[in-house]
C-alpha cells in the first residue's frame, strides 16, 4: 500500500514536547545505576548555532543516547560560556548593554539547540555570566587565596592603549592588537595570578594515565608544560658592563665548545642597563616589546639582534670571551631570560649566527661521520652523536658529555658559589588572570590605604556587576563608575576601593564541569555529586582547546581538590576532537574586488562532467574555489535553521556524523544531504508499508532459511555496531546501518506484499525494531515514529538497548592461510565443520596453488585444523 512520506515538521517538535513533557532526559543524581556523564564544550553564545555546533553536539547526543539505552544514568547537561569581549563590542557597535545581548542571544541559540532533538537535561542550564555562577566563582577565587594558590604580583603586559586593555600573547599581530590594530605597549601592571605551577610536575605526570585521550593532545600538553633537565650556568662579565654576571638556563651544557654568542630578553637586567646609554639598542630593545610573544610569532619572525658590548667569559675556558647580543626571540618569561648560542646545533641559533657573522663551530657529529671532514652548512645537526671540538669531551657521546660538564661545572667555584647547577625547568608559567574588562566575573577584592588587599568576606558575596555602564569611551567602565568601585573596608570601615579588573573568561570553563553535577548548590559544589559524576566519562570538543582550556581545567581540579570542594584529580576521562565542517568558497572580482558569496544566492550545476555556479539573481556565473572551514567572512556557511526548515533535524545530524570520520573535517554538499535525507524517507516507507502485518506478531528470531537469515543479519549488524558507538565510530556504525537497510528490505516488502508465515514475519518484526534501535541515537524523531508505528509502547528514548544473540552472530566459517613450502600464497575460508579431506580439496583448487603446483602433485598437505594450511612440493 502507499503511504505517506515522513514529514520531519511535523513528528519533530512533537517528539520533543513529548520528551520535554515527561523529563525524559532529566538526570537523578540519587538515582542507583552506574553514571555515564557526557559533556560537549559549551558555546559561546555568540547569536545563532553554525554547522560546528550541529557535528559536535549531534555527536554528543549519540553517545548520551546510546548510553542511556544501555542502563547507564546519563548525565547530559548543557550551559553557556557567556563572559568575554564580543559582547562588549557588541555593547559599543550596537548600543545595547553585554547582558542584554547575551542573553537575547542565549534564547536563541537554546531554540535552535533544542530543534535539533538534544536529549539534554535543561533543568541544570546556566550561563556563566549569571549572578548565581559567578558569586560561586567568586567563592572559590577567595578558597584558593587562602590556600596560597592565588597571588598578586608585578607583572609586563601587552597593553593596547586603544581598547586599553591587557592582550594575551596569541592577541599581539604584528606589535598591533588583533581587534583594535593599535602599535601595542609594554606596561608594568599589578596582575593576579593562579599559581598553576605548584602542580607542573603532576600535571605533566598525569597525562600518562589519560590513555583515553588523543594521543596528540597529551604531547600538546606535556610541549606547553615543558619539562627539560639542564644547567644553569653563571658566564662571567669581562667587559661591557658594572655587573658581574650573566646566567644562562642550557639543556644542552655538552655543545658549550660550540658556544658563539649570548643572547639576552629586551627585558634582561643587562638589556637595560646598556640601553641606558645607547639609544640603537634602546630603539631596538622598544621593537622587541612591541612584537608578537607567542610560540607562532616567535617562530616564523625575523630573528634580530644588536650587540651590546659587552662580553662574557667561557665558563671552561677563561681565556675565550663571547659577545653579548639583545635578541627579540629570547624572553624574559622563560628560563633565565638569557642563552648560549650553539648555532652548529640549533637551526634558529645557525640563522642567527649566518646573519651576523658568527662562528660556527661543529660540536657533535653523527657516529659514522669523519671529524676531519664533517662541517655545518646551512642546516644544523640537532641529533645525538659523538662530540668533535670539543677538548676533553671529544669522542664522548652527548649523554656522556653532558654529565662530565656538569661535574665540572657544579665542582668549579665562580665567586663563592658553584659556576653550574643542575636544574629541572618547566615552561609552564603561572596563569595570569586579570583583565581589565567590564564584561567578566568580578574580582572579590578590596584596596585599602591602611590594610592592604583584603578579601571581600563571602558572606558579602556576590561581588555583582553593575548595570548602570557606559561604553561610550574605551577602557573598563568599571574604572570610572561613579559609586560601585567605593566600599568601606571589611576590616577598619575605613573607605577603600573594590578591585575593577576582572577575570579571564577561562576561569569561567574551568569549573563548569563540577558545578553540572548540583547547580542549585549554595556551595561551589556538592563534593558528593562532584565524586559521583567527575571525571567526566566523554568529552567533546575542538582540537583548538586542546592545550589552554583543558590544562586549565585540570588545574582547577586539583585547586579544588586542595579546597575541599571534589575529590578527584583529573576532569575528563576520555576526550574526542572533532573535526570541522567545511565548505566549499564562491566568489567574482579580483584582488581587493573580491567579492565572497553565500551557497543561498548560488545555483550549482553538473555541465558536461563539470560543477560551475550561477547566481541565482541575474545568472552570471561566479568562480568555485577550495574547500574551507565554514566562515562568515568567506560566506561559506550553511544555516542550520534552514536545513532543518528544509529536511528535519535527523537529516542534519544523520549527515555530518555519516560522511567521514568524526575527528576529521566533513566536508557539507547538498548531495550528501540529500542522501541523507532520502535514507530517512526509505527507512519510514519501508516500515510504514510493512507495519501493518507486523503489528499482528510478536517479535522473535527466525530458526530456518530465510527467517534465520533475517535473523542472522540483524543481530550481526547489532554487535557490530555497538562496537562502533563504544569506539565512537559514528560513520562505520551508519555505514552498517546502511547496508542492513539493503538486506532488511526485501523480507520487508515481502512482509508488507502479505501472505508470509508467521515465523518468517516475526523475524522480520525483531529486526526491524533492531533497526530502530540502532538509528535512535542519530535520528530520534523517525526512530519514535517507527517505533510507535509498530505498535509499541512508551518511547525508544525510554527503552532499553537490545542484545544480540550470540548463536546467530557466530560466523560458520574460517579463513585459513595457506602456504607453499613455508611461504604464504593465499587463503582459504571454508565452513568450520570441513573434515581434513575437504580442506585439501578446496586448497587444492585455489588459483594461487594450481600456479604453484603448475600441475604437479604436491607431496604432502599438512591441515593443522582451524589455524593454517601448508603445502609441501
Amino acid at each position: 500500500m502507499a503511504t505517506e512520506r515522513y514529514n520531519p515538521r511535523d513528528a519533530e517538535p512533537r517528539w520533543q514536547a513529548k520528551w520535554s513533557e515527561e523529563n525524559v532526559f532529566v538526570t537523578d543524581n540519587n538515582d542507583p545505576r552506574e553514571k555515564y556523564y557526557v559533556l560537549e564544550m559549551f558555546p559561546y553564545p555568540s547569536g545563532r548555532i553554525h554547522m560546528g555546533h550541529v557535528r559536535n553536539y549531534a555527536m554528543g547526543d549519540v553517545v548520551a543516547r546510546y548510553k542511556r539505552a544501555r542502563g547507564y544514568n546519563v548525565l547530559h547537561p548543557m550551559g553557556w560560556d557567556a563572559f568575554g569581549m564580543p559582547a562588549e563590542n557588541a555593547a559599543m557597535k550596537n548600543k545595547v548593554h553585554p547582558k542584554a545581548w547575551t542573553y537575547e542571544n542565549i534564547a536563541t541559540m537554546r531554540g535552535q539547540l533544542k530543534s535539533m532533538g538534544l536529549s539534554l537535561d535543561w533543568s541544570r542550564e546556566f550561563a556563566t555570566c549569571d549572578v548565581e555562577y559567578y558569586q560561586r566563582q567568586q567563592h572559590l577565587f577567595l578558597d584558593f587565596l587562602e590556600k596560597g594558590l592565588v597571588y598578586r604580583k608585578n607583572s609586563k603586559v601587552n597593553w593596547d592603549p586603544e581598547d586599553m586593555t591587557v592582550l594575551a600573547n596569541e592577541q599581539v599581530i604584528d606589535g598591533r592588537g588583533w581587534r583594535s590594530g593599535a602599535l601595542v605597549e609594554q606596561r608594568e601592571l599589578t596582575q593576579w595570578f593562579f599559581k598553576i605551577t605548584d602542580f607542573s610536575e603532576d600535571l605533566l605526570e598525569a597525562l600518562d594515565t589519560l590513555d583515553q585521550w588523543p594521543e596528540k593532545v597529551r604531547l600538546m600538553q606535556k610541549n606547553w608544560i615543558g619539562r627539560s633537565e639542564g644547567m644553569t650556568i653563571r658566564w662571567e662579565i669581562a667587559s661591557g658592563s658594572d655587573q658581574k654576571e650573566v646566567t644562562v638556563y642550557t639543556t644542552r651544557p655538552d655543545t658549550l665548545f660550540g658556544a658563539s654568542f649570548l643572547a639576552i630578553s629586551a627585558d634582561h637586567p643587562l638589556a637595560k642597563e646598556v640601553s641606558a646609554t645607547n639609544r640603537a639598542i634602546e630603539e631596538f630593545c622598544d621593537e622587541c616589546r612591541r612584537a608578537g610573544t607567542s610560540l607562532a610569532a616567535l617562530e616564523t619572525a625575523e630573528k634580530k639582534g644588536i650587540d651590546t658590548g659587552v662580553r662574557v667569559r667561557h665558563p671552561l675556558d677563561p681565556t675565550w670571551e663571547l659577545p653579548v647580543y639583545v635578541a627579540n626571540f629570547v624572553l624574559m618569561d622563560y628560563g633565565t631570560g638569557a642563552i648560549f648560542g650553539c648555532p652548529s646545533g640549533d637551526q634558529r641559533d645557525l640563522d642567527f649566527a649566518r646573519k651576523y657573522d658568527l662562528p660556527v663551530v661543529a660540536v657533535v657529529m653523527p657516529k659514522d661521520a669523519d671529524a676531519s671532514t664533517f662541517e655545518i652548512a646551512d642546516t644544523a645537526y640537532t641529533d645525538d652523536g659523538v662530540m668533535i671540538n670539543s677538548d676533553f669531551l671529544n669522542g664522548l657521546s652527548t649523554t656522556d658529555a653532558f654529565e662530565q660538564v656538569a661535574m665540572r661545572l657544579t665542582s668549579q667555584i665562580f665567586g663563592d658559589a658553584p659556576q653550574g647547577e643542575r636544574k629541572v625547568n618547566f615552561r609552564l608559567r603561572d596563569w595570569g588572570i586579570s583583565r581589565q574588562r567590564y564584561w567578566g566575573c568580578p574580582i572579590p577584592v578590596i584596596h585599602c590605604d591602611d590594610c592592604g588587599v583584603v578579601s571581600v568576606p563571602k558572606k558579602d558575596l556576590p561581588v555583582r556587576l553593575p548595570d548602570d555602564v557606559s561604553f561610550d569611551k574605551p577602557g573598563n567602565p568599571l574604572d570610572r563608575h561613579p559609586t560601585w568601585r567605593h566600599v568601606a573596608c571589611p576590616n577598619c570601615g575605613k573607605e577603600a576601593r573594590r578591585e575593577t579588573d576582572t577575570m579571564d573568561t577561562f576561569v569561567d570553563s574551568s569549573w563548569y564541569f563540577a558545578r553540572f553535577t548540583a547547580p542549585w548548590e549554595d556551595e561551589p559544589t556538592d563534593p558528593k555529586a562532584a565524586n559521583k559524576w567527575l571525571p567526566v566519562d566523554q568529552y567533546i570538543g575542538g582540537i583548538e582547546h586542546a592545550i589552554l582550556h583543558l590544562l586549565y581545567s585540570r588545574f582547577f581540579t586539583r585547586a579544588m581538590r586542595e579546597t575541599g570542594h571534589l575529590d578527584v584529580k583529573e576532569p575528563f576521562r576520555g576526550l574526542f576532537t572533532q573535526g570541522m565542517v567545511v565548505h566549499e568558497t564562491y566568489s567574482r572580482g579580483e584582488g581587493l574586488s573580491r567579492e565572497w558569496l553565500a551557497p543561498a544566492d548560488l545555483r550549482i550545476e553538473e555541465v558536461e562532467g563539470q560543477r560551475r555556479a550561477f547566481m541565482l539573481d541575474g545568472g552570471e556565473e561566479v568562480r568555485i574555489g577550495g574547500i574551507e572551514k565554514m566562515s562568515k567572512s568567506k560566506k561559506n556557511v550553511v544555516d542550520p535553521d534552514d536545513i532543518i526548515a528544509s529536511y528535519g533535524a535527523d537529516t542534519a545530524r544523520f549527515f555530518v556524523l555519516s560522511d567521514s570520520p568524526p575527528d576529521r573535517d566533513v566536508i557539507w554538499s547538498e548531495a550528501g544531504v540529500e542522501g541523507a535525507h532520502r535514507f530517512v524517507q526509505r527507512v519510514w516507507r519501508l516500515i510504514s508499508e510493512a507495519s501493518d502485518a507486523l503489528r499482528a506478531v510478536a517479535p522473535s528470531p527466525g530458526k530456518q532459511g530465510e527467517a534465520l537469515a533475517v535473523s542472522q543479519a540483524a543481530h550481526r549488524t547489532l554487535k557490530a555496531v555497538q562496537a562502533d558507538l563504544d569506539k565512537l565510530a559514528f560513520n562505520k556504525a551508519i555505514a552498517r546501518i546502511y547496508e542492513f537497510v539493503n538486506t532488511l528490505a526485501a523480507p520487508l516488502a515481502k512482509v508488507s506484499a502479505g501472505g508470509e508465515e508467521s515465523g518468517f514475519t516475526s523475524a522480520v518484526r525483531e529486526a526491524a525494531e533492531i533497526l530502530i534501535h540502532l538509528i535512535a541515537p542519530m535520528t530520534p524523531h523517525l526512530a519514535e515514529e517507527c517505533w510507535q508505528r509498530l505498535g509499541n509502547h512508551g518511547m525508544v528514548a525510554k527503552a532499553s538497548w537490545p542484545s544480540f544473540d550470540e548463536s546467530l552472530v557466530a560466523v560458520n566459517e574460517v579463513t585459513l592461510p595457506v602456504q607453499v613450502n613455508g611461504k604464504k600464497r593465499g587463503e582459504l575460508t571454508i565452513s568450520r565443520e570441513a573434515d581434513q579431506d575437504m580442506v585439501i580439496a578446496a586448497v587444492l583448487e585455489l588459483d594461487a596453488v594450481k600456479a604453484v603446483l603448475s600441475g604437479q602433485a604436491p607431496k604432502k598437505v599438512i591441515v593443522v585444523p582451524q589455524r593454517i594450511v601448508n603445502i609441501v612440493v
